[in-house]
């Protein structure tokens, strides 16, 4: 079994931060065959969407073209624990943000993760 568990979401407001945190465990969980992580998104009414991805065993990381330049992604191999820094956020950006882990390689299409989270809310005020 492979758990992930996000936090860090909340109410802020435009142009304000949020550091979103996931982190993975489990029996079964190993870096090495679940390499990719992503995080996604979803609006009230939207499908959810790819926001950034990154593998634990490199420094690689891409982003949707909608946040590039104000969401980073990081890890921590230690503590089996990706992040995600939101600055300069918009009312746009108001969805429940979700982290997926991957036993195949990195990709923006939310059909090739195998583990979800069950998501926190990211709300932003005008």
């Amino acid at each position: 079994q492979v758990q992930l568990a996000e936090s860090g979401g909340g109410l802020v407001q435009a142009g304000g931060s949020l550091r979103l945190s996931c982190t993975v465990s489990g029996r079964t969980f190993n870096r090495y065959t679940m390499d990719a992580m992503g995080w996604f998104r979803q609006a009230p009414g939207k499908e959810r969407d790819f926001v950034a991805g990154t593998r634990w065993s490199r420094d690689s990381s891409v982003y949707a073209d909608s946040v590039k330049g104000r969401f980073t992604i990081s890890r921590d191999n230690a503590k089996n624990t990706v992040y995600l820094e939101m600055n300069s956020l918009k009312p746009e950006d108001t969805a429940v943000y979700y982290c997926a882990a991957s036993r195949g390689l990195p990709s923006n299409e939310r059909a090739f993760y195998d583990y979800w989270g069950q998501g926190t809310q990211v709300t932003v005020s005008s």
